[in-house]
């Protein structure tokens, strides 16, 4: 499987998440710097080797206005890593509106929650308090950081010092 390359804007937030060849148009146009390497890989052309970059960051600051991260049914899995947040299953999980919306609940990342069918139908159209069931973590609104940290705990740890985990360490408490 091929690596991916982490983009850091001027600022060092991180912007895109881009194939080796992308980063490499970057960094030989200049446009670029190298800020650390997958160690022990490397890119060969016919005359010369190039380290594997890991983590490049941009020359010149880009404005990019930033809209979020995309609330979907694929993200809040994500955020909640796949697991009920009221037993800890990970069988047949759905959606629950911690607030119904029939009691005046947003469907909002803070208000939204993945569910197993067995506790969203115990759960029903009623609130925490009414049925006695628990939370194991607050919903959040989650960064872009915060899903990038995520793949880099599994994937790319070279990424780690340059995003923001404190999040995610606290997530996981």
């Amino acid at each position: 499987m091929e690596k991916r390359v982490l983009v850091l804007n001027l600022d060092h937030y991180p912007i895109a998440v881009v194939p080796v060849q992308k980063a490499m148009v970057l960094l030989l146009m200049e446009k670029a710097q190298q800020l650390s390497t997958y160690e022990l890989l490397e890119i060969r052309t016919v005359s010369r080797s190039f380290a594997y970059p890991s983590v490049i960051r941009l020359v010149h600051y880009k404005h990019i206005p930033y809209k979020g991260v995309l609330l979907n049914r694929a993200n809040l899995f994500r955020r909640d890593r796949g697991q009920c947040q009221y037993c800890g299953s990970i069988k047949q999980l759905t959606i629950d509106h911690v607030i119904p919306r029939s009691k005046g609940g947003k469907t909002s990342w803070t208000n939204l929650v993945t569910a197993c069918n067995r506790c969203n139908v115990l759960k029903g159209d009623k609130t925490l308090e009414q049925v006695g069931m628990q939370l194991r973590t607050e919903p959040f609104v989650p960064s872009l950081s915060y899903f990038l940290a995520s793949y880099a705990e599994r994937q790319a740890p070279e990424w780690l010092p340059y995003l923001d985990t404190a999040m995610l360490e606290s997530s996981t408490k």
